[in-house]
């Protein structure tokens, strides 16, 4: 299926280039979603992973002439979001982590209550990770990418991938268990 897939990347990357601008939608189509997933988890911020995910397209768009056609498209667009990701991150911070996801509302559900620090605890645990291991917590389990496309698009070989996605998933279950004493 990714061959397939990396068919039709290549297929539209070509028809974009020939003058067929609209062809670059179904690139956009196919993988805003994923960029922005990968965006959020890695930023931390629903704003910011929005703006990293328009701004790789954008670039993607202006440099499409220099994709290599022999490698994934992917690979390619991941990292020009990762680019983008490291840009927003080193500006100065103007939003407090979290402040666009809004509130819990004023219930009094005990459920949503937990289920809201739950998930406040997981992306803490997830942002508190060393960039290279959050990146393939991310790209595992929220992109879900192979071993081998996770290589690819890292640049490292498979054994690192999954060295360092060992190593992210002990750090994240040390740093869970405080939520689950508590």
């Amino acid at each position: 299926m990714y061959l397939d897939q990396s068919v039709d990347d290549a297929a539209a990357v070509r028809r974009c280039l020939d003058g067929e601008p609209a062809a670059f939608e179904t690139l956009v189509a196919r993988y805003q979603h994923v960029m922005f997933n990968v965006a959020l988890r890695t930023l931390g911020d629903y704003e910011d992973a929005r703006d990293a995910a328009q701004n790789t397209f954008v670039k993607a768009f202006e440099k499409l002439g220099t994709y290599d056609r022999e490698r994934r498209f992917f690979s390619w667009i991941y990292r020009i979001l990762m680019n983008e990701c490291l840009n927003l991150r080193r500006r100065p911070a103007t939003r407090l982590l979290g402040e666009s996801e809004g509130a819990v509302a004023d219930r009094s559900d005990a459920d949503a209550v937990e289920t809201a620090e739950r998930k406040r605890d997981v992306k803490q645990a997830i942002l508190s990770l060393s960039p290279a291991y959050r990146e393939v917590i991310v790209l595992r389990h929220f992109a879900a990418l192979s071993y081998e496309e996770m290589s690819e698009a890292i640049g490292v070989p498979t054994k690192t991938v999954k060295s360092r996605l060992h190593s992210a998933r002990q750090q994240l279950a040390g740093e869970l268990a405080v939520w689950m004493h508590r």
